[in-house]
């Protein structure tokens, strides 16, 4: 296969089965966030001293407290980018890239939906953040 005919094929629209298929799996790490979400505020932020038996369980406890919410802070970024793959399925750009405005492979598409860069545009963009830190 020559390189021409290898974009040609990368070039294919999505059909609506398969932005379907991507909203659906969209809307279920969405759901799953969301749930993560919920369980932290219900379960895992509840600190209560006197259930610590020593200033070192304490400690930890707040260490790890403070861990789950570095975590839910990625969470919401991640929801970000859900809600915008949502939003561009639903305004028919999915699947295009931000910077280049090629489309995105669809086996990248696959391992990360909610992305919103082809896989050379994100090597570059991580080449770029090496360097320039």
């Amino acid at each position: 296969m020559t390189t021409s005919s290898t974009a040609a094929v990368a070039a294919k629209p999505l059909t609506k089965k398969e932005l379907l298929k991507f909203k659906e799996l969209l809307d279920e790490k969405r759901r799953a966030v969301l749930d993560r979400a919920r369980k932290t505020l219900t379960e895992d932020m509840q600190l209560d001293p006197s259930d610590l038996p020593d200033e070192m369980d304490l400690a930890s406890a707040e260490y790890n407290q403070s861990f789950e919410f570095r975590l839910r802070g990625r969470d919401k970024a991640l929801l970000g980018k859900l809600d915008l793959a949502l939003k561009k399925i639903d305004d028919g750009t999915f699947g295009q890239c931000e910077s280049c405005d090629e489309p995105i492979g669809k086996k990248r598409l696959e391992a990360r939906p909610e992305t919103g860069l082809c896989i050379r545009c994100k090597e570059d963009q991580e080449r770029d953040e090496r360097t320039f830190g």
